[in-house]
């Protein structure tokens, strides 16, 4: 794993939680929720596709 996707993953969080204060301040709740939400899939997305790598590696590491 890289220390770039952590500090990326930081940042996204950092952003959304900022984000969400800003919405849920202003009245608009359902707006916060969907940042929220967003920001969650971008992050799963990210580890989706490291996870996928890692499962490739483990595949080639064992000849499967």
């Amino acid at each position: 794993m890289d220390v770039d996707l952590i500090f990326k993953i930081a940042a996204i969080g950092i952003l959304v939680a900022v984000l969400n204060q800003l919405l849920v301040r202003s009245g608009r709740e359902e707006q916060a929720m969907m940042t929220t939400l967003a920001g969650l899939v971008v992050v799963l997305m990210m580890m989706v596709r490291e996870i996928s790598e890692l499962f490739n590696l483990i595949k080639t590491l064992f000849n499967f």
